[in-house]
């Protein structure tokens, strides 16, 4: 009896430490559905996974954006919606301006716990991209940090284009 016991608690103990093995991922989806009243007039919304499964984990993002020729960084809120894992974002940023939304998911704590995603928006304000930085590792494809360098030189790339229109 007490070795089945221990059987099972071991089983528990494995399974769990094997649920939590694996970074998170992230999703964007868009257009928010007008129907669900928790998603309702959101710019986009944020899906947080972990493997396959919707986990409400933490989510933050910022706007960065360049506006008349000014470098602006927005802290963006996100709220909850009526399902697991899913977060609307609503516009928090000028009309005007080149825009980059950078989205991020956090599992916990340590390196590889978090996974971001980088939203440029075009000059109709909508979504024009959605990039998930990612390198293989081990045979699997994880999430990567986000270069702001990268963020930065789109930025001023797509001002540049916009100001010689």
């Amino acid at each position: 009896m007490r070795f089945t016991k221990f059987l099972a608690v071991s089983a528990l103990i494995a399974t769990t430490a094997f649920a939590s093995i694996g970074p998170p991922w992230i999703s964007i989806e868009t257009p928010a559905n007008p129907y669900d009243a928790a998603s309702r007039g959101a710019f986009l919304l944020v899906h947080a996974f972990h493997h396959g499964t919707p986990m409400n984990f933490p989510v933050s993002g910022t706007a960065e954006g360049i506006v008349r020729g000014e470098r602006k960084t927005i802290s963006l809120a996100l709220k909850p919606t009526s399902r697991p894992g899913v977060y609307a974002l609503h516009k928090q940023w000028a009309d005007d301006g080149v825009w980059t939304l950078v989205l991020s998911v956090t599992q916990g704590n340590g390196e590889g716990n978090t996974v971001s995603a980088v939203v440029e928006l075009g000059g109709n304000g909508q979504v024009a991209s959605v990039d998930v930085p990612t390198v293989m590792r081990n045979n699997y494809r994880v999430p990567a940090p986000v270069s702001m360098a990268n963020v930065e030189a789109g930025l001023k790339a797509r001002a540049a284009r916009v100001a010689a229109r």
